[in-house]
Protein backbone atom coordinates (compact mmCIF):
# COMPACT_ATOMS: atom_id res chain seq x y z
CA UNK A 1 0.00 0.00 0.00
CA UNK A 2 1.49 3.37 -0.96
CA UNK A 3 1.38 6.35 1.35
CA UNK A 4 -1.01 9.08 0.28
CA UNK A 5 0.82 12.33 -0.43
CA UNK A 6 -1.41 15.10 0.92
CA UNK A 7 1.06 17.87 0.16
CA UNK A 8 0.49 19.53 -3.22
CA UNK A 9 3.40 21.97 -3.18
CA UNK A 10 6.84 22.10 -1.61
CA UNK A 11 5.72 23.63 1.71
CA UNK A 12 5.02 21.16 4.51
CA UNK A 13 3.68 22.53 7.80
CA UNK A 14 6.04 21.89 10.74
CA UNK A 15 3.32 20.08 12.71
CA UNK A 16 3.80 17.04 10.46
CA UNK A 17 7.28 16.59 11.93
CA UNK A 18 6.96 16.63 15.73
CA UNK A 19 10.18 15.72 17.55
CA UNK A 20 10.67 14.53 21.11
CA UNK A 21 13.43 16.78 22.46
CA UNK A 22 15.05 16.59 25.91
CA UNK A 23 13.81 19.63 27.84
CA UNK A 24 17.43 20.38 28.82
CA UNK A 25 18.18 21.17 25.15
CA UNK A 26 15.43 23.82 25.02
CA UNK A 27 15.85 27.47 25.96
CA UNK A 28 13.64 30.53 26.17
CA UNK A 29 14.00 33.38 23.72
CA UNK A 30 14.83 36.90 24.88
CA UNK A 31 11.94 38.68 23.16
CA UNK A 32 8.62 37.09 24.22
CA UNK A 33 6.41 39.80 25.75
CA UNK A 34 3.69 37.33 26.78
CA UNK A 35 2.93 36.82 30.45
CA UNK A 36 0.49 34.39 32.00
CA UNK A 37 -1.16 35.12 35.34
CA UNK A 38 -0.86 32.53 38.14
CA UNK A 39 -4.47 31.27 37.85
CA UNK A 40 -3.98 30.56 34.12
CA UNK A 41 -0.63 28.86 34.81
CA UNK A 42 -2.41 26.66 37.35
CA UNK A 43 -5.02 25.84 34.72
CA UNK A 44 -2.30 25.11 32.14
CA UNK A 45 -0.70 22.69 34.60
CA UNK A 46 -4.07 21.02 35.15
CA UNK A 47 -4.66 20.83 31.41
CA UNK A 48 -1.29 19.18 30.79
CA UNK A 49 -1.75 16.87 33.78
CA UNK A 50 -5.24 15.78 32.67
CA UNK A 51 -4.86 15.84 28.87
CA UNK A 52 -1.11 15.56 28.30
CA UNK A 53 0.74 17.77 25.85
CA UNK A 54 -1.75 18.16 23.02
CA UNK A 55 0.26 20.74 21.08
CA UNK A 56 3.99 20.81 20.43
CA UNK A 57 6.03 23.88 21.26
CA UNK A 58 7.50 25.80 18.32
CA UNK A 59 11.27 26.21 18.24
CA UNK A 60 14.15 27.31 16.07
CA UNK A 61 17.13 24.94 16.04
CA UNK A 62 20.42 26.61 16.98
CA UNK A 63 22.77 24.16 15.28
CA UNK A 64 25.96 25.82 16.56
CA UNK A 65 24.84 25.08 20.16
CA UNK A 66 22.69 21.99 19.51
CA UNK A 67 19.84 23.77 21.32
CA UNK A 68 16.26 24.65 20.53
CA UNK A 69 15.09 28.23 21.11
CA UNK A 70 11.40 28.65 21.84
CA UNK A 71 9.31 30.68 19.41
CA UNK A 72 5.96 29.68 20.94
CA UNK A 73 5.10 27.48 23.91
CA UNK A 74 7.24 28.98 26.67
CA UNK A 75 4.60 28.42 29.34
CA UNK A 76 4.07 24.76 28.35
CA UNK A 77 7.86 24.41 28.63
CA UNK A 78 7.80 26.07 32.08
CA UNK A 79 5.22 23.56 33.29
CA UNK A 80 7.60 20.69 32.55
CA UNK A 81 10.45 22.47 34.32
CA UNK A 82 8.37 23.35 37.38
CA UNK A 83 6.36 20.18 37.94
CA UNK A 84 8.29 16.98 38.58
CA UNK A 85 5.22 14.80 37.96
CA UNK A 86 4.92 16.15 34.41
CA UNK A 87 8.66 15.86 33.78
CA UNK A 88 8.73 12.25 34.92
CA UNK A 89 5.58 11.24 33.05
CA UNK A 90 7.00 12.73 29.84
CA UNK A 91 10.48 11.28 30.50
CA UNK A 92 11.89 14.81 30.27
CA UNK A 93 10.92 15.06 26.60
CA UNK A 94 9.02 17.97 25.03
CA UNK A 95 7.07 17.69 21.78
CA UNK A 96 8.70 20.21 19.45
CA UNK A 97 8.22 21.42 15.90
CA UNK A 98 10.98 23.41 14.24
CA UNK A 99 10.61 26.44 12.01
CA UNK A 100 13.34 27.80 9.78
CA UNK A 101 13.19 31.60 10.03
CA UNK A 102 15.60 34.43 10.66
CA UNK A 103 15.42 36.26 13.99
CA UNK A 104 13.09 39.05 12.86
CA UNK A 105 10.64 36.53 11.41
CA UNK A 106 10.86 34.41 14.58
CA UNK A 107 9.96 37.48 16.63
CA UNK A 108 7.02 38.19 14.32
CA UNK A 109 5.95 34.55 14.60
CA UNK A 110 6.03 34.74 18.41
CA UNK A 111 3.80 37.81 18.38
CA UNK A 112 1.39 36.24 15.86
CA UNK A 113 1.09 33.10 17.98
CA UNK A 114 0.42 35.16 21.11
CA UNK A 115 -2.13 37.49 19.54
CA UNK A 116 -3.93 34.78 17.57
CA UNK A 117 -4.97 33.07 20.80
CA UNK A 118 -7.42 35.88 21.47
CA UNK A 119 -9.59 36.06 24.54
CA UNK A 120 -12.76 34.31 25.59
CA UNK A 121 -15.85 36.32 24.85
CA UNK A 122 -17.95 36.99 27.93
CA UNK A 123 -21.23 35.95 26.33
CA UNK A 124 -19.80 32.65 25.11
CA UNK A 125 -18.25 31.91 28.51
CA UNK A 126 -21.58 32.76 30.13
CA UNK A 127 -23.29 30.24 27.83
CA UNK A 128 -20.72 27.58 28.76
CA UNK A 129 -21.29 28.20 32.48
CA UNK A 130 -25.04 28.00 31.89
CA UNK A 131 -24.74 24.67 30.05
CA UNK A 132 -22.44 23.17 32.69
CA UNK A 133 -24.76 24.30 35.50
CA UNK A 134 -27.82 22.91 33.72
CA UNK A 135 -26.01 19.60 33.22
CA UNK A 136 -25.54 19.30 36.97
CA UNK A 137 -21.96 20.46 37.43
CA UNK A 138 -21.37 22.17 40.78
CA UNK A 139 -19.82 25.60 41.14
CA UNK A 140 -16.75 23.92 42.65
CA UNK A 141 -16.44 21.61 39.63
CA UNK A 142 -16.81 24.51 37.19
CA UNK A 143 -14.25 26.66 39.00
CA UNK A 144 -11.75 23.80 39.22
CA UNK A 145 -12.10 22.53 35.68
CA UNK A 146 -12.58 25.81 33.82
CA UNK A 147 -10.07 27.73 35.91
CA UNK A 148 -12.09 30.57 37.34
CA UNK A 149 -12.67 32.01 40.77
CA UNK A 150 -16.01 32.40 42.56
CA UNK A 151 -16.39 36.09 41.60
CA UNK A 152 -15.90 35.37 37.91
CA UNK A 153 -18.36 32.48 38.05
CA UNK A 154 -20.94 34.68 39.77
CA UNK A 155 -20.49 37.45 37.16
CA UNK A 156 -20.94 34.97 34.31
CA UNK A 157 -24.08 33.57 35.91
CA UNK A 158 -25.45 37.08 36.36
CA UNK A 159 -24.74 37.95 32.73
CA UNK A 160 -26.67 34.92 31.56
CA UNK A 161 -29.72 36.28 33.38
CA UNK A 162 -31.08 32.82 34.05
CA UNK A 163 -32.67 32.43 37.47
CA UNK A 164 -32.30 28.65 37.36
CA UNK A 165 -28.51 29.04 37.56
CA UNK A 166 -29.06 30.21 41.12
CA UNK A 167 -31.81 27.73 41.99
CA UNK A 168 -29.56 25.62 44.25
CA UNK A 169 -28.24 28.61 46.21
CA UNK A 170 -29.54 29.90 49.52
CA UNK A 171 -30.00 33.62 49.89
CA UNK A 172 -30.64 35.65 52.99
CA UNK A 173 -33.70 37.86 53.08
CA UNK A 174 -33.08 41.51 52.50
CA UNK A 175 -33.64 43.85 55.42
CA UNK A 176 -35.93 46.72 54.72
CA UNK A 177 -35.09 49.85 56.65
CA UNK A 178 -37.75 52.53 56.75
Amino acid sequence: MTQLNIFKGEFKSPVYNVRAVPVEKIQANSYNPNAVAPPEMKLLYRSIKEDGYTMPIVCYYLSEFDRYEIVDGFHRYQIMLKYRDIYERENGMMPVVVIEKDISNRIASTIRHNRARGAHEIELMSNIVSELTKSGMSDAWIMKNIGMDADELLRLKQISGLADLFATKEFSKAKVIL
